[in-house]
């Protein structure tokens, strides 16, 4: 992840409302540059991603590989293979030789395990497609503060991508799962990354009743095309809706568990929420936790980009919001500062869990700087804070209202 101090503000301070002197003083030499009213210089930025077949996302960490699809990266309606994001908790497995022949293992509270084949997963259960939200549990952490542990996502940890797999639901019942039931614990092939092969990278699960939901599924296509390597390939789970880490990657098992499941990643603060409000920056209590679920209400401003110069003061822009478990019901647009809003345009999902478009056309008064806020409202009323509130140690939960800014030329 970049360490400069520069890098830094540009993609933390603006974000959280600074005054203009305030990012003249203290941003790239674009932020610098809007401040000022004049046309901005190529932001320096963070480290861009080189890998084939992947489109040039922000590193936020080598080791292990993460990487952040930057906004303007998030316009179109399905997110392409190349600009989605990337997470991972662990190394990269090397690819099978044969995919079909990869083995997943049920197990544990069932009245039938089984080890099926990828091959004989697809052919044995109906195929099902869906365009759903995939979201890094972390997206939005760099906008705590004080700052919080763990890669510096700003809003670009999520994407929707088109899946196609079975329903985890139909390989549950067709093992029998037991009346015990209560959980499953998650593993995948990623080795540690110490290269202990008796370590699991990470192992999370989901309450059964999530695992039954028609949408969950175990996923081997992505926008129509094999499951890509870096993405899970050959076979991964899709828990939408939730944090991602329940998503596991080159998926291996499945136990049904008894109990909560208690793998790498499930204690600890590890996607886990202060139960108790704790003042920002402390230690907070292990015991006083509960575990990450669903993700929070978010808009991301998609066009125009963040330090755009305009030739006209009308301004369209358009973006995408979504809502963990909820539909979005509204996004509201401001650029006065949360002074007025103004209603966008919100499209219905496709399906369930997946993100929604929204677009607005502005008359903005006159030339100079803005910044345009957005903020997305679910069904149930949930909108979005001026700032990341309910600070936590590993920083979950972060989902301020977004922001850009732009310069109207005169």
């Amino acid at each position: 992840m970049p360490k400069s101090g520069t890098i830094k503000a540009s993609r933390r301070n603006v974000l959280k409302g600074v005054g203009m002197a305030a990012v003249g003083a203290s941003l790239s030499p674009a932020g610098a540059a809007l401040a000022q009213g004049t046309a901005p210089a190529a932001p320096k930025g963070p480290k861009l991603l080189e890998m084939d077949g992947k489109a040039k996302l922000a590193v936020l960490g080598d080791k292990p590989l993460v990487a952040e699809t930057q906004a303007e990266l998030m316009d179109d309606d399905v997110t392409p293979i190349d600009k989605f994001f990337i997470r991972n908790n662990g190394l990269v497995p090397d690819a099978p030789a044969d995919a079909k022949a990869w083995k997943i293992k049920i197990d544990g509270e069932v009245e039938k395990p089984m080890d099926i084949t990828l091959g004989d997963l697809m052919s044995r259960f109906p195929n099902v497609s869906y365009k759903m939200m995939l979201e890094c549990g972390g997206n939005g952490r760099a906008f705590f503060s004080p700052e919080a542990r763990g890669n510096q996502w700003t809003n670009g940890g999520a994407g929707c991508a088109e899946w196609t797999g079975v329903r985890l639901a139909d390989v549950l019942k067709a093992a029998g799962v037991k009346p015990s039931a209560v959980y499953t614990g998650q593993y995948g092939a990623d080795p540690h990354l110490s290269g202990d092969a008796t370590k699991p990278s990470i192992s999370r699960g989901v309450p059964i009743a999530k695992a039954m939901e028609p949408h969950t599924l175990i996923v081997f296509k992505m926008n129509g095309k094999d499951l890509p390597l870096i993405h899970g390939g050959p076979v991964r789970l899709v828990v939408p809706g939730w944090a991602g880490s329940s998503s596991t990657k080159w998926l291996t098992r499945i136990w049904v568990r008894d109990k909560i499941h208690d793998g790498p990643g499930m204690g600890g603060f590890s996607y886990r929420l202060a139960r108790t409000p704790i003042v920002p920056g402390s230690k907070g209590d292990e015991k006083d936790t509960v575990i990450l679920e669903a993700m929070p209400v978010r808009a991301v401003i998609s066009f125009p980009a963040d330090g755009a110069k305009l030739s006209s003061k009308k301004l369209d822009l358009r973006g995408h919001a979504w809502a963990g478990e909820n539909e979005v019901k509204t996004v509201d647009i401001s650029t006065d500062y949360g002074v007025t809003w103004k209603p966008a345009k919100v499209d219905a999902p496709p399906n369930k869990y997946a993100w929604q478009r929204f677009t607005a056309s502005v008359d903005l008064p006159s030339a100079g700087y803005y910044e345009v806020w957005a903020k997305a409202t679910d069904a149930k009323g949930v909108t979005q804070p001026f700032v990341a509130g309910n600070w936590n140690p590993q920083g979950y939960g972060g989902n301020p209202i977004n922001r850009i800014r732009v310069l109207v030329a005169s």
